[in-house]
């Protein structure tokens, strides 16, 4: 299996509520990054998205346009330009975020405090690492810190920490009572979200060590 696919997109939705979807464009890969659309302020907003055939059918099905592709994460470009292109739209960017806009063609438009009526927080702003999550009293959008794919989860979580920053694990995700979860990497989360998101924090420093053990096993060739 690949960490990440290429070629031929096979579109697979894997969340879907009432004003949103996600979908995984390459869902045999290991990485299974997934995108996602959601309505808010009358219009649709494209998260972090991975091309695909499709995808503009999947936009359809909602009675709003496209109002603007977002990207949470600076490497979280992706196919982000050209999903904006298509949809004649800008691709958005928190206003502290490094400039990726050189990996963007595409017209670019800098926020900061919120966005089309998603509060946006910095969880993660350093020299190697900056992250926004999104949060609009229901929904909550976190690119990379939170996942649900195997290789972030320890035994026995629902959703777990980046393997990256399971040392130093961004508690002010703690304080979030969505109804759901949508994570960069890994189907969303519907129920018991609040608790979830908790148990991931909390217990990401001592469910370390068996999630290194087991992606260091994974590796091996025995």
């Amino acid at each position: 299996m690949p960490m990440k696919g290429s070629g031929e997109a096979d579109l697979t939705v894997v969340d879907r509520f009432d004003g949103g979807a996600g979908w995984i464009a390459y869902p045999d890969e290991a990485m299974q990054r997934a995108s996602h659309v959601v309505e808010s302020d009358g219009e649709l907003w494209v998260f972090d998205p991975v091309d695909a055939a499709g995808v503009d059918d999947l936009l359809a099905e909602f009675d709003e346009d496209v109002g603007g592709v977002v990207v949470g994460l600076d490497r979280h470009s992706r196919d982000a330009a050209a999903v904006a292109g298509r949809h004649d739209v800008p691709v958005y960017l928190p206003a502290w975020m490094n400039d990726v806009a050189g990996d963007l063609d595409a017209p670019v438009e800098r926020f900061d405090g919120e966005l089309a009526g998603f509060a946006v927080e910095g969880i993660v702003n350093n020299t190697f690492w900056q992250e926004a999550v999104f949060f609009d009293g229901e929904t909550l959008l976190v690119p990379e810190a939170l996942g649900t794919v195997d290789f972030f989860r320890s035994p026995g979580e629902t959703v777990g920490v980046h393997p990256m920053l399971r040392l130093l694990p961004p508690k002010s995700l703690r304080q979030y009572d969505p109804e759901r979860l949508l994570v960069g990497h890994g189907s969303g989360v519907f129920e018991d979200v609040r608790w979830a998101i908790q148990d991931a924090v909390d217990g990401s420093r001592s469910g370390a060590p068996s999630l290194y053990l087991r992606s260091l096993k994974s590796m091996l060739p025995w």
